[in-house]
């Protein structure tokens, strides 16, 4: 997938949550409406067979979704933390890249639930996540 990297986004990833810098995770947008990002397919990253790893997905989403759900926080709140996740596994990646695509589906006081896609270089849908994050 080409597309220019949001480098302010990125940096947000990373200094918010390291691991997504470990996990090479590169940031393509950012906004209270849509969060994207993207992980590079890599053998250290893979199961058997060469798809990448479930885990690897989860965490892609789990980061998306976060900044997503941070960037729609009600005034005066300062952060959230997931508290439930559903993860539907669809297609494996094998090569490329695999693109996370977060929006808001409620933005409440208490809890703010954030729908989040991921799809291969194709543009084949490869995963659906919807998580809950509590509003700390």
């Amino acid at each position: 997938m080409v597309g220019m990297i949001d480098e302010t986004g990125t940096k947000l990833f990373h200094q918010s949550m390291p691991f997504t810098e470990r996990l090479g995770i590169e940031v393509l947008e950012h906004g209270p409406e849509l969060v994207r990002s993207r992980i590079a397919w890599d053998e250290s990253l893979c199961t058997l067979g060469g798809m990448l790893h479930g885990g690897v997905l989860m965490s892609l989403a789990d980061a998306t979704g976060a900044v997503c759900a941070f960037l729609n926080l009600p005034e005066g709140k300062q952060g959230t933390t997931t508290v439930e996740s559903k993860s539907n596994f669809l297609r494996a990646v094998r090569s490329g890249h695999a693109v996370a695509s977060a929006r808001p589906l409620h933005a409440g006081r208490s809890f703010i639930v954030v729908e989040t896609e991921i799809r291969d270089d194709a543009e084949k849908l490869v995963a659906k996540v919807t998580q809950t994050q509590a509003v700390l």
